[in-house]
């Protein structure tokens, strides 16, 4: 007669994990806050910016209704949803974060960036129906810049902000957990009992 089944292990949990995840989530979204603060305190809105790099990198002013590149942008219930998909996201990431390891601190720095970009950007949301971009990333290369406009109809990548960098960041972390620090299960032996059940039944 066989016992009753077996309960899966709870998630481990430790102060330290939960500690770890707000110190980096907190971190990133007051740097996020800070500089789309002084963006729009120190540079005119669609003004030409400040050059940082000639020819490559701006910081620029613009302000982004929609999405990441101003998907849904002239929707009428925008807000609705960029509020239903972060529920939902920060949702996730906080199920995410109960099932992960105590010691995985690789992919708790994942959560807490990817839940700072969320956080960041639903802030601009809420306080003023669009989110402040800043970063612009382009080519003025006589070479590469005709290119780039015959492959994709542009030569710059739309304008983010820390929020957005966070986000893929985090994203990038978790491909590099997956590639180079997951544990690849083998085929598990069956227990020696059990092999040697047939040859006593015989």
């Amino acid at each position: 007669m066989s016992g009753p089944p077996r309960s899966e292990p709870a998630p481990s949990q430790s102060v330290a994990k939960y500690a770890l995840f707000v110190v980096v989530t907190a971190i990133a979204t007051v740097i996020d806050q800070w500089t789309k603060i002084w963006v729009q305190n120190n540079i005119e809105l669609h003004a030409r910016g400040i050059e940082v790099i000639p020819g490559l990198f701006d910081i620029v002013h613009a302000e982004n209704p929609g999405a990441a590149c101003g998907l849904l942008g002239g929707a009428e219930n925008r807000m609705v949803v960029f509020g239903i998909f972060t529920v939902v996201a920060v949702g996730v990431l906080g199920q995410m974060l109960w099932q992960l390891p105590k010691d995985d601190r690789l992919q708790n720095v994942a959560l807490g960036l990817i839940a700072s970009g969320a956080i960041g950007n639903a802030i601009d949301r809420v306080q003023k129906q669009s989110v402040t971009d800043f970063l612009r990333v382009y080519t003025d290369n006589p070479s590469i810049k005709p290119v780039l406009i015959d492959w994709f109809g542009m030569a710059e990548w739309p304008s983010f902000n820390v929020a957005d960098a966070a986000i893929v960041i985090g994203l990038g972390l978790f491909v590099v957990h997956w590639l180079f620090f997951e544990k690849q299960e083998g085929p598990q032996e069956a227990p020696s009992d059990a092999k040697d059940a047939p040859a006593a039944q015989a």
